[in-house]
């Protein structure tokens, strides 16, 4: 890509000489915006020495993006969409492309390496296998059968086999840095590694995985649409005429927060968006709560209102008031900040929503819901229960969530459902055809999902028993409004 237009942001090193520093399980649209953004400003700051800081990234469960990578050289475009226009950067840390399925012996040999400081993480959720009491699921499929293969294929595997052979020769284990949307997700890490570790029948590693091994605690913030292929035309334009098959879009917000721990790493600090903190929880609360939460219901009231992507959904004025309101005085519980920096917060988040250059669609935030539920939607409203204030926003967030399994089960739900409950929860819709009390009080007893009872459990499964009559029997935007009026 030598010959770019001077207006493309280019990198200021060789990407010939990058050494592997650094391990990435996950390799998707949010690392390449993210992690690898940062990594490469850290790169640049140090001159020489951040050559050393290379990114060997591993996809999980498809080899088609680390085809790719390895055709453009590790290389592709960054496509910042600015609500005026679209920025064009060049990006260039990773040093190397692994798919999982090749030779996972290899990823497991690469935490072993003693170049390899730091493994970070972006496997979904979903990844983790976790309960809602954040412990590893033993009976999760992916989990039961990593425990029989000779090398496993999950990233909690992956990462107990790596670390194990750290122990036996002796050497110093890797930070392990999670970067997903789950609630202290360092700690969270941590427990898991060391359930799988003891599943597996090794009490001693998991001994020693708890006692010697960092995981901080991280909060991630920068939403990164999916790929369309728009974004190749957009590439090709900004690049004046290089071609690149793989470019990823995001946009201009970027925060890392990193809980501060000991040992090498690349000077992330050196990309503006990135802070280490000694406490991530405020931080991670107010994403997870606020952002992720509110997030939740735009998606699946936007998905049932025909509001295909976030913008429209935040856009739409009974919706857009709706997920404000639920935002700031719902989502914003146990969220240790001032009045002022919420509604700030609250306010900058809803611009962000609104971007019209982000094509974010409800389809892809809806996934996996049942493993996000407990920490995005439940906790928040759990605390409001507790004392005393209503939660409108929740019910109809939970209410929907419901009706998309309902429509699915009927085959009425043009937009794809993805969860890794999906089979036992839309056998529960089947059972409890049209039988609105029956349905949502079979979902608010999965304690996997919503942990133990609610205060009010019973007024709780009324109120989403009624919004799931009106969201069926009435017109869905008609509903929005109702609710968006009585809460004015």
């Amino acid at each position: 890509m030598s010959s770019l237009p001077r207006t493309v942001y280019r990198p200021r090193f060789d990407p010939g000489l990058l050494k592997t520093g650094l391990l990435h399980l996950g390799c998707g649209s949010f690392h390449r915006a993210h992690q690898v953004a940062a990594t490469q400003v850290a790169i640049q700051h140090a001159g020489e020495d951040g050559l050393r800081w290379g990114i060997a990234s591993a996809t999980m469960r498809r080899p088609t993006l680390t085809r790719q990578l390895r055709r453009q050289e590790n290389c592709y475009t960054l496509l910042t969409r600015e609500p005026e226009g679209t920025v064009a950067s060049v990006m260039a840390a990773i040093s190397e492309a692994v798919f999982a399925g090749d030779d996972p012996g290899a990823l497991i040999g690469r935490i072993a390496d003693p170049l390899v400081k730091v493994v970070t993480l972006t496997v979904t959720a979903s990844g983790y296998h976790i309960t809602a009491e954040g412990r590893l699921d033993p009976d999760a499929d992916a989990i039961r059968e990593d425990l029989t293969r000779p090398f496993p294929l999950t990233a909690p595997g992956i990462l107990v086999a790596g670390l194990d052979l750290v122990r036996r020769r002796g050497g110093v284990p890797p930070v392990v840095l999670s970067c997903d949307n789950v609630a202290e997700n360092g700690d969270t890490l941590r427990q898991v590694v060391m359930d799988y570790a003891a599943l597996r029948g090794d009490d001693a590693l998991s001994a020693w995985i708890g006692a010697h091994v960092v995981f901080p605690n991280t909060m991630v913030d920068r939403i990164t649409p999916p790929f369309q292929e728009a974004d190749v035309e957009d590439a090709r334009r900004l690049l004046g005429g290089v071609e690149d098959a793989i470019p990823v879009s995001a946009e201009p917000w970027f925060q890392w927060i990193i809980q501060r721990f000991d040992g090498e790493r690349p000077a992330w600090e050196a990309h503006p968006g990135t802070r280490f903190v000694r406490d991530v929880g405020v931080f991670e609360r107010a994403k997870l709560q606020m952002l992720n939460g509110t997030h939740m219901i735009l998606a699946y009231a936007g998905g049932l209102a025909d509001l295909p992507t976030v913008a429209d959904a935040a856009t739409d004025p009974a919706l857009g008031a709706i997920a404000t309101q639920f935002m700031r005085h719902e989502q914003s519980a146990g969220v240790d900040l001032s009045d002022e920096d919420l509604d700030s917060y609250a306010a900058g988040l809803m611009t962000r929503f609104r971007n019209p250059g982000i094509a974010h669609d409800v389809e892809r935030i809806g996934r996996n819901g049942s493993a996000k539920m407990a920490a995005r939607v439940i906790a928040p409203m759990r605390e409001n229960l507790e004392a005393g204030r209503p939660v409108p926003g929740a019910v109809l967030l939970i209410a929907c969530w419901i009706r998309w399994f309902a429509l699915h089960e009927q085959e009425a739900l043009e937009i794809g459902l993805t969860d890794p409950r999906a089979d036992a929860l839309r056998q529960i819709c089947a059972e409890a055809r049209d039988d609105h009390p029956a349905q949502a009080e079979a979902f608010l007893a999965m304690e996997e999902v919503f942990g133990p009872p609610l205060p009010d459990h019973a007024g709780q499964v009324a109120a989403i028993a009624d919004m799931l009559r009106r969201l069926t029997d009435g017109d869905v935007r008609a509903v929005l409004r109702e609710v968006a009026k009585a809460r004015a």
